[in-house]
């Protein structure tokens, strides 16, 4: 039985348009939780150091892509800052006790306890430290000779600029 050369080009659009949805759908996946997130009034224990945390989960790609500069942070910075990755899949009530209905979100958390800036989507380990410096928080400096932690006002994307 031959095949009609006209079915294999129709195979190939059909591929090569679902293909092409696929990437759309990815892009969008990506983009759509970027944002700043509003900055609930929420006060969480206090600890000795400033806390962040990130809700996500392992299928979610810039969770994914966030882990390892994560990591870092949590290592290079014991003792200044306190980074706890939370899988939403593995603990779906933590959602609901940070507010938190989208993965990638970030929570930065003062000492005190006070909510400083929220952000939902990737941040690179960079980005992440600047954010903290913008809010007064150096973390090259001891925990001792900090300044003072500020608010970050809800409707801004970068607490610095």
């Amino acid at each position: 039985m031959e095949r009609d050369p006209k079915m294999n080009i129709s195979l190939f659009r059909n591929a090569r348009g679902g293909a092409l949805i696929v990437v759309a759908g990815l892009a969008l996946f990506l983009s759509a939780g970027c944002q700043q997130a509003t900055v609930s009034n929420a006060m969480y224990s206090p600890t000795g150091s400033p806390r962040l945390v990130e809700l996500g989960t392992a299928v979610c790609i810039p969770c994914a892509l966030m882990a390892p500069g994560l990591k870092e942070l949590k290592t290079e910075y014991a003792g200044q800052l306190e980074v706890e990755v939370i899988d939403t899949l593995l603990n779906p009530g933590a959602k609901t006790q940070y507010n938190a209905p989208l993965c990638a979100t970030q929570i930065y958390i003062a000492a005190s306890g006070k909510e400083l800036f929220r952000h939902v989507g990737y941040s690179s380990k960079k980005e992440i430290l600047a954010n903290w410096k913008q809010m007064g928080v150096d973390l090259d400096v001891p925990a001792g000779q900090r300044e003072p932690q500020r608010a970050v006002s809800p409707g801004r994307r970068n607490p610095g600029g």
